[in-house]
Order: structure tokens, then C-alpha cells, then sequence
């Protein structure tokens, strides 16, 4: 079945924990003694309804407080897809939270208000999306019950957005009017808004393309380890295994190595399953050459029609995690694919206003939450392709050298 990994973004009280729990609880993915335990916590809090959003907010001070800090996991399945849910909080001073959630997503839920409309933190978060080039968004208007369901409000609203969107560098993008707490047009079709002729949340989130996302024309295999069995069986056996991060490979294909330069052709495929004539993104395999050449973790595997990026100066943008701002002249540990090298900050070429996608330079130091066009300097060189080109060979992270904390995730420009 197809995996589809989405995240929710928006205003804070925009109902996202909600609408999680809610298509949890009618697509019948909640066991008995999980809502068990919602009933008896809406209970206490002295609610007349079961309060949905405790399904995904964990924390006791998300409890508490009715709002999500930390990136909830939620796995469901329907008999179409597979789903791996990413709940991500709204407010400002997790947007490292809500970059760490989005950054493996196909797609990216964006509540918004009914009553509302298109507020600060929706810009913000639909903008943080297209930074990571996540393909596909839905925009859920939510809490239509407390607006009577009007055609008129969910037109407004849409209009807002659109406005908006002509700004950010998003393809796919469409408009479902919910309402969370109700349940409308969230698994089921509502019966209060018979103007609105679209498909249902669910039913969306089900047929929605996503085959096309993986980059296919490009191919790139990250090798994570070498594998030599030595049993008598395979005696002669050295096989490279990873996750192919983009392209086809076959056996007979002519390939290089890199950042060694050195070059050779796909003797074999396998599988924990056995050989395979042909493998492609995300598969994971194990890849035999015809010759006899030194290979190791951090190395990438590409077919000679078209070779990646290989350089130490790399153009980035970074989103800094860190309590404390990057130091001057401190080393870095950059983790791209499977490669791990050391790396310094040579420059700050500006610091990016997400709320106004202003770039400001001479901007001082960079502080946790915020976003940076920065040159990074590595050790050793880097194979590596434009973010926009794949998201897996372009994105980063830097793990501070002294405190093993990872301090940025970074998208790679050029």
C-alpha cells in the first residue's frame, strides 16, 4: 500500500489536534482504551463533549495549556493508503517544531479559521511549506458550524488565500470547508453544506497523487552500509545497502562513485526478497558491482547521464534550532544523506522574515526559530543536489561539535 506522510500548520486554536482526532476516531482507528481515557479526561476538564485533541496532544503541559508544543506521530490506514501523521504546534516559538514535522511530508493540512480568515501564523506556515517544497496543501477551513455553514464565509476565505498564494511556490493546492468538532466533510460528507460539491477530507487525503513527487529522472543511491556475509554461501559477496533517493537503477547500468570519481556498472539488485530487475525511490536494496572498488558509508552511487553537485562551499538555508545562536569560527557536524564531514558558517548572507518573506540584511546574529541564507565551508567534499531538485540529497542538519545538540536543518540553494 502507498504511504502518505502529512502535517498539520496553522493558527494556534485553529482546531489541527482536533481535526487529527477527529478523522482518527471516524475513520475507526482509535482502540477501545484510548478513547476510553479521552472520555475520562474531557470528563474531568467538565466538558459536555469528548474533547478529540487529547488523542494527539501528549504532553501535560499540552493538556493543560489546550495547545500542541512538541510533533505529535499518529499512524492510521485505510484500505486505499497508509497514513503517518504529523501534528505540529502553531505558535511562533516552535516553528522549529513545525519545520522538523513538515520536512518529510507530502503534504501539508492548513486550518484556517472560519471566522477568522487567512491570519499571521497561516501565511507563516504555508510559507515555511514551500521552503521545504512540500507539493501538495489543503486548505481546511474549519469550525464552518460556528459561521452556519455559509457558502459566502468559505468563499471569502478562499479568496483570501489565493491572494496569498500567489506569493509562494506551491502547484496543487485545495479548499475543503470542515467543520472538526462536528465531523462535516472530515470522513464523511457533510449534510449541512450541500452547496460545497468536493470530495471529503479523507477521501482527498486517499486519491490524491503523490507518485509523481519522488524525483525519478535523476538517480541517486546515498550508501549507508557494506555488507559482506562471509558464510560460505556468499563467500565472494559485497553488497552496498541503502535507500535509493531518486532515479532507477538497473543491473547493466553504468555508474559512478563519488566524491571518488571512480566508476563501474550495477552488477546486481537485491532485496530481502530476492534479485530484482529494476529499483527505484524509496526502495531500500543492497547494490553489487561488476568491479572491485573501495566504497564506504557516506558515499553516493549515481548513473553517468546525470552526476550530482560535488563541492565544500554550500549556498544553504537554514532554520536554527539551537537556544544559543551559532559561535564565531565553531565546527559543525553536517549531515547530509549518509555523509557526516565538519563544517564552519564562512557567512551570513541575510536572515528571512518569515511573517513578510522580507530578507534582511546586517541583521546581527541568528536566534533560535529564525531562518538564514548562510555559505557553509565543509572538510571534505559534499555530493549533493538543489533542495527544488530533491529533497533528500538537498537538505541538512548541523550537530554542534561540543554539545552533540543538533542546532539547524538547512535546505541546500545551489
Amino acid at each position: 500500500m502507498e504511504l502518505l506522510r502529512f502535517t498539520t500548520a496553522g493558527s494556534v486554536d485553529d482546531g489541527k489536534s482536533t481535526l487529527i482526532g477527529r478523522l482518527l476516531y471516524d475513520s475507526k482507528s482509535i482502540f477501545e482504551d484510548q478513547m476510553a481515557a479521552v472520555k475520562q479526561s474531557s470528563e474531568r476538564k467538565g466538558l459536555q463533549h469528548i474533547d478529540l485533541s487529547l488523542l494527539t496532544d501528549g504532553l501535560r503541559s499540552e493538556r493543560e495549556q489546550g495547545i500542541t508544543i512538541d510533533v505529535a506521530y499518529r499512524y492510521f490506514a485505510t484500505p486505499k493508503r497508509k497514513f503517518i501523521i504529523a501534528d505540529t504546534p502553531g505558535h511562533i516559538q516552535y516553528t522549529r517544531n513545525m519545520v522538523t514535522g513538515a520536512s518529510t511530508a507530502n503534504l501539508a493540512l492548513v486550518l484556517i479559521d472560519a471566522r477568522k480568515g487567512v491570519v499571521e501564523q497561516t501565511c507563516r506556515h504555508s510559507f515555511i511549506a514551500s521552503l521545504l517544497k512540500i507539493p501538495h496543501i489543503i486548505v481546511c477551513i474549519n469550525k464552518m458550524d460556528l459561521v452556519d455553514y455559509s457558502e459566502e464565509a468559505f468563499n471569502k476565505v478562499v479568496e483570501q488565500y489565493e491572494d496569498f498564494a500567489a506569493k509562494i511556490d506551491v502547484t496543487d493546492i485545495r479548499y475543503v470547508p470542515i467543520s472538526a468538532l462536528e465531523g462535516d466533510n472530515v470522513v464523511n460528507d457533510s449534510v449541512n453544506m450541500p452547496w460545497y460539491k468536493g470530495e471529503s477530507l479523507l477521501h482527498t487525503l486517499e486519491t490524491i497523487h503523490i507518485g509523481s513527487d519522488e524525483n525519478h529522472s535523476d538517480a541517486r543511491f546515498p550508501v549507508q552500509t557494506v555488507i559482506r556475509p562471509h558464510a560460505a554461501e556468499y563467500h565472494d559477496y559485497r553488497g552496498y545497502a541503502g535507500r535509493i533517493a531518486g532515479g532507477i537503477f538497473k543491473p547493466g547500468d553504468k555508474i559512478t562513485v563519488l566524491p571518488s570519481g571512480l566508476t563501474s556498472a550495477i552488477k546486481s539488485i537485491d532485496t530481502y526478497s530476492g534479485s530484482v530487475e529494476e529499483a527505484f525511490a524509496p526502495m531500500s536494496v543492497s547494490i553489487t558491482l561488476e568491479d572491485d572498488i573501495d566504497i564506504s558509508r557516506g558515499d553516493m552511487i549515481v548513473k553517468d547521464d546525470s552526476e550530482p553537485e560535488v563541492s565544500q562551499d554550500l549556498e544553504v538555508m537554514l532554520c536554527w534550532m539551537g537556544t544559543k545562536g551559532p559561535r564565531p569560527g565553531a565546527k559543525y557536524h553536517l549531515k547530509s544523506t549518509t555523509r557526516e564531514v565538519m563544517a564552519i558558517i564562512k557567512e551570513v548572507s541575510y536572515k528571512l522574515d518569515i511573517n513578510t518573506m522580507e530578507k534582511l540584511e546586517n541583521a546581527g546574529d541568528i536566534k533560535m526559530n529564525e531562518m538564514a541564507r548562510v555559505r557553509l565551508r565543509t572538510t571534505q567534499p559534499v555530493v549533493f543536489d538543489a533542495y527544488r531538485k530533491n529533497r533528500i540529497t538537498g537538505s541538512l542538519i548541523l550537530v554542534d561539535e561540543a554539545t552533540n545538540e543538533t542546532v539547524a536543518a538547512g535546505t541546500i540553494l545551489v
